[in-house]
Order: C-alpha cells, then structure tokens, then sequence
C-alpha cells in the first residue's frame, strides 16, 4: 500500500506515519510525506498512491483546494484536521473519513478500517471527473448506475450523461450511501432508480433501472434485493 500524507507540521506527519505503520504493518509499501499543497500536487502528478491523508491548513492556505483538484483521483483520501467544522464539507467531495485533531491511533485505525470497506459508508454528496483540463462534480442523487470499466467506472445520471471516472467500482463502492449495491461484478445501481427484477428462470436475473437499462444480477445479489424489499 502506497501512502501520502500532505500536512505542513513535520512531527505531526512523523506521528501519523507512526500510528499508520502500526495499524497496517508490513502492508505499507511506501510512506511519502509532502509538507506544501505544491509539493503534494506536484507527488501526485507523477506518482500513484493508494490513500492519502490531507490536512485542510497547509501553511496557511486551504486544503480544499487541492481536495477539489484531487478528489476525482484514483485514490481514497481520509482528512486529518482540526477543522471540524469542515468536516460535513469534506464528505461532500467523497472522502473516506474526517479524523478530528487530536487524533489518537484508535480513531486513526477506525479509518483505516474503512479505508478496507469494513464499516459503514458515508454519505458523499458528489463525485469529481475530470474531463480534459476541468473538473466537474457529479451529484450522486443523479446517479443511476455505474458501470466498470477495468479501472476505470462510467457513471450514467438522469440526465443521460456518461462519465468516466478514475477510482473503479471497489473503490466507489466504498464512498457511496447505502442504498448503492453491487448487484454484479461490473455494476453498481441506485436502488431509488431501481423499477424491477425480472427472474428469467435458469438461474437468470436482470434489473430493470430507469432509463431503459437491463442489467444482469447475480444470484447472491437477486436473494439479497429480494430480502430487503
């Protein structure tokens, strides 16, 4: 796991690296830390990484800019801040979590436990695309489907838009509200946009999503729909 943490004070980027090694251990490939919004910007640009841990004040200037810029990345991004009141802000770009300072290595591992889909997720208010040189944000209540596409995601919206997305589906699956579920390998559906499941026998399941889009179900997916209607 490949790790970059953009925070200004150096102790603080020591101690969260410390605490993060001893949560995750030998999983961590590699720890970078970036103490300007420009140096994290610039990693970034030439460097993958699998989480990034931002603060919101970087020697003075906003972290949301580079959350704005960077939130279409294909990385989760979890904020380490004293800012708590940024912090419903912040879910609205898509982030993992928002751990207040300061943090302590239980609520830092809580977060990192999300970052591994084992607890609850939020309730992103957008996801940011990147389209040529510009970012746009994408509402998620717009969302119908999404479809994988290696990598890569395609985001269809009500407005019959496609999008293409740099985290794949796991990784979205993370991010998005509850009532987004995996019906199959490659898709991703809104439930409220959700009309029917028609049962063709033989083991054979499709989804009926608004828009006209029919969308194979697997049978664990098809038991756990029926279950929840």
């Amino acid at each position: 796991m490949r790790i970059l943490i953009i925070e200004d004070e150096a102790t603080v980027a020591q101690r969260l690296e410390r605490l993060t090694r001893e949560v995750l251990g030998g999983r961590i490939s590699q720890v970078q830390h970036c103490l300007t919004m420009a140096s994290g910007r610039a990693f970034l640009s030439e460097n993958p990484v699998d989480l990034l841990l931002l603060d919101l004040n970087l020697n003075g200037k906003d972290g949301f800019e580079i959350l704005q810029n960077l939130a279409a990345g294909a990385f989760q991004t979890i904020i380490v801040s004293a800012y708590t009141d940024k912090a419903i802000e912040a879910f609205e770009y898509g982030v993992l979590d928002f751990v207040p300072k300061p943090f302590t290595v239980e609520r830092l591992q809580k977060a990192i436990e999300r970052y591994d889909g084992l607890e609850e997720k939020k309730n992103a208010r957008f996801l940011a695309v990147k389209k040529g040189h510009n970012l746009y944000l994408v509402e998620i209540a717009n969302l119908r489907m999404i479809k994988g596409a290696g990598n890569y995601a395609e985001l269809y919206t009500c407005d019959d838009k496609t999008w293409l997305h740099e985290k794949n589906l796991n990784q979205l699956n993370l991010i998005l509200p509850a009532h987004f579920v995996r019906i199959h390998r490659s898709y991703l559906i809104n439930r409220l946009f959700l009309e029917k499941v028609v049962n063709y026998g033989a083991g054979k399941y499709r989804a009926i999503v608004q828009g006209g889009f029919e969308i194979p179900v697997s049978r664990i997916a098809y038991r756990a729909l029926r279950k929840a209607d």
